[in-house]
């Protein structure tokens, strides 16, 4: 008998050890994104957003994203205002991270557009947040995050994908993909757009129909810690 039990006690004791470096090491990783996003304490930046919901005709837009630590954000379109959904501030991948009150989770590898990545997953401690479980594949040599699913209580379910370019060291995106579900899509009042339907006619969007949606963000420029009032977010 003891000759069975030592080996397998043995394995349990290093598949726990193997467990907690794993961990210990997904942290240390994920502190590393987190340092290299640190270094944005506000920015200002150009794009262009071209959003795609299946029963709408939204113009490509000219828009100006201002963010300011730790969860400020507004993005402006060339006409002055704001087509987004409620779960927008999720474009910031700093919201996801402010809060140290997470449990993190090394969830293995996968790969995106063929390239290994890491996955991590994340669960707030806090049992009344809003945000219930986020998950981030995370480039292990350029220490940023490629795509991030988060699910929120209140919010539904949101997902992003960046491609980054020139301000990688910042790990700020170059382009973003923002997936979300359209009844959380959010249009100013008195604000109506043609039904992508084949006709012309202006009708009020319903926002009970439940499909995804997508804003995809191509940014131009930015302009980093250069300081953004407070006015500009209300």
């Amino acid at each position: 008998m003891k000759k069975i039990l030592m080996p397998l006690f043995a394995l349990c004791t290093v598949m726990l050890i193997s467990s907690f470096v794993q961990s210990q090491d997904a942290e240390s990783l994920l502190q590393k994104v987190k340092a290299k996003i640190d270094k944005v304490n506000n920015y200002q930046a150009s794009g262009k957003m071209k959003t795609n919901v299946a029963f709408l005709k939204v113009p490509v837009a000219n828009v100006t994203i201002y963010f300011k630590k730790p969860d400020k954000l507004k993005i402006k379109n060339e006409k002055g205002l704001s087509f987004v959904p409620k779960g927008a501030v999720n474009i910031n991948l700093n919201s996801i991270l402010s809060s140290n009150k997470y449990s993190v989770i090394d969830a293995g590898t996968d790969k995106i557009g063929g390239k290994a990545v890491r996955v991590i997953k994340l669960l707030p401690e806090d049992d009344n947040a809003d945000v219930v479980l986020s998950t981030l594949y995370i480039d292990e040599t350029n220490l940023v995050i490629k795509k991030a699913k988060t699910t929120t209580r209140e919010n539904g379910s949101y997902e992003l994908e960046m491609t980054y370019g020139k301000y990688t060291e910042y790990g700020l995106p170059d382009k973003v993909v923002f997936s979300f579900n359209t009844k959380d899509y959010k249009l100013p009042k008195g604000v109506t757009f043609d039904f992508d339907d084949g006709t012309s006619a202006k009708k009020p969007v319903d926002a009970s129909k439940k499909k995804k949606g997508k804003a995809e963000i191509t940014f131009s420029s930015y302009t980093i810690n250069k300081g953004i009032d407070d006015n500009v977010f209300k």
